[in-house]
């Protein structure tokens, strides 16, 4: 999709509940005229791999959301995979527990897909990042499920958050694996026409 000319009066609509995603924008400077996270069905299809299922999510959501002409809507989804395994949010504590008990000791990859929107114009990226997580004592992994912060976190954990002491190493961005690789994010927007 080929760069829109800058447009000072769109406005920006972030299509996702994601605090770490408002914080991350705010980086660039971007507070959002509005958040209105789409309602969408994010179950896998089946044999779906880990890289075309989020960007397909993120796709969708931007497709589901409601634009007014002077709006562009930035989406995002980000998937914790395991070669083929797909680790979204875990359902609950005892899901959790594998999804850790599985990354524990190894590298996995953690895919933030990126659309923006605008009209019927789309522009997107994938970025992907390779993460490594040391081994797990059970005394760590029991004081962190107990912190509560998996839930709502693909792969249950969060890298900025205490979980964070488990990740030794990473190739790629970090922003990314946060939920929104910002970099990438600010020339989606520039290229829709929007002014950062």
């Amino acid at each position: 999709m080929t760069a829109k000319a800058a447009d000072p009066t769109l406005k920006l609509v972030l299509g996702s509940g994601s605090p770490r995603r408002l914080e991350l924008l705010a980086q660039l400077g971007v507070v959002p005229s509005d958040v209105r996270p789409p309602d969408i069905d994010e179950t896998p299809l089946k044999a779906e791999l880990p890289r075309p299922y989020c960007a397909r999510i993120a796709r969708c959501k931007a497709e589901a959301m409601m634009l007014a002409s002077d709006e562009v809507a930035l989406c995002a989804d980000t998937t914790v995979a395991m070669g083929r395994r797909i680790m979204g949010k875990p359902a609950d504590e005892k899901e959790a527990a594998a999804f850790l008990l599985a990354l524990s000791g190894r590298r996995h990859r953690v895919i933030t897909s990126v659309v923006v929107r605008r009209g019927d114009d789309f522009w997107a990226n994938d970025v992907v990042t390779t993460v490594k997580m040391k081994m797990l004592s059970d005394a760590e992994l029991n004081g962190y499920l107990a912190t509560e912060d998996w839930r709502g976190k693909a792969g249950g954990y969060a890298i900025q958050g205490p979980a964070g002491a488990f990740i030794p190493w990473i190739q790629g961005s970090y922003t990314g694996v946060v939920g929104l690789p910002v970099a990438e994010a600010a020339s989606l927007l520039r290229a829709s026409g929007y002014v950062l």
